[in-house]
């Protein structure tokens, strides 16, 4: 079985909080998810929080601007730039001083290329995603800026160990071709599927570290995110409806975030969120001491429509899922 580069049992979030604290969203993180804490984002904050303000803010020479409540590109780099890299440096800041010294690993996040480039407006007018070259500058430019992100968190935290998360959301549309053109009459071509892992192995391959592809919309493409050589797939457990792919990704060596406990609603205990995964498992057939290594216990997606009690008690319910499966 493969080694992978978290610790058997672990546990952690996708990524987004509620509130604007920063500090304190970094102290949850910490105290409830020890063995693989992540970078909190806390969209509430407004522009350049926002999953792809924040994304947008790593390109590198492809400055983009606020206009009419979206993200296009820009001529040149303004106040938007400014306030999304201020946000960013708050939360590095945060987290090189309430993580001083740990040796783990630790997660961050953005927006993958597709998402970026079926959100982003070109300034002519629609989406970025109907210009194939724009697609591949956009692709080389988040490479470069997530590469230079990774090795700032190196620095910041020298004995710890970078994972990258790639949020995906919109990867199945771009791939069915379902995404809406700007008046809505109709959708951009979709992508070939060999494309679109060419797109994300660019990122990965730039990254140098161990990345995990999130999605929670149906239908995660499972061979797209294997032929871009990714960690891991992090995936709405609840949305799952073909076990036949996940199988597979398992048995080919692929890490598995499952995204087992409900994102808003009502609090599940560790054992209910293990018992979810631990049925997953046997289902698919695979020896049940493989399950801690190959697999970490998440919420089903972003937190940051959730109540800040429903947070701890859903981080804390993961954690104890994974020590509960790390002793089965």
């Amino acid at each position: 079985m493969a080694d992978f580069p978290w610790p058997a049992g672990a546990a952690t979030g996708i990524g987004s909080l509620p509130g604007t604290d920063v500090a304190e969203a970094q102290r949850i993180v910490l105290g409830e998810l020890p063995e693989l804490p992540h970078l909190p984002e806390l969209p509430a904050r407004g522009p350049g929080a926002d999953l792809i303000g924040r994304a947008a803010g790593f390109l590198v020479e492809m400055p983009v601007q606020l206009y009419a409540g979206r993200w296009q590109m820009a001529p040149r780099p303004g106040r938007d730039l400014r306030r999304t890299a201020d946000l960013l440096e708050r939360d590095l800041d945060q987290l090189t001083a309430q993580a001083d010294g740990f040796a783990g690993p630790v997660k961050v996040q953005s927006a993958g290329p597709w998402t970026l480039a079926a959100s982003l407006d070109l300034q002519i007018g629609g989406r970025l995603l109907r210009d194939p070259g724009a697609v591949r500058d956009l692709t080389g430019s988040l490479a470069e800026g997530l590469r230079r992100h990774v090795d700032e968190v190196r620095r910041r935290l020298p004995r710890a160990t970078v994972l990258l998360q790639l949020d995906e959301p919109s990867l199945p549309t771009v791939l069915a071709g379902r995404v809406p053109t700007e008046s809505g009459l109709g959708a951009y071509r979709p992508v070939e599927a060999v494309d679109a892992a060419g797109g994300l192995r660019t990122v990965v391959e730039a990254a140098g570290v161990p990345v995990i592809v999130h999605s929670c919309a149906p239908s995660v493409p499972l061979q797209v995110v294997r032929d871009a050589a990714a960690a891991a797939v992090a995936l709405d457990l609840s949305l799952v409806k073909d076990l036949d792919p996940v199988g597979e990704a398992i048995e080919a060596g692929l890490g598995l975030f499952v995204g087992a406990a409900p994102a808003t609603g009502s609090a599940v205990t560790g054992k209910q969120v293990a018992e979810r995964v631990r049925t997953l498992w046997n289902r698919l057939g695979f020896p049940i001491e493989r399950l801690p290594r190959q697999v970490v216990v998440t919420p089903a997606c972003g937190l940051a429509g959730a109540t800040a009690p429903y947070v701890r008690a859903v981080l804390s319910a993961c954690r104890e899922a994974g020590r509960r499966l790390s002793e089965d």
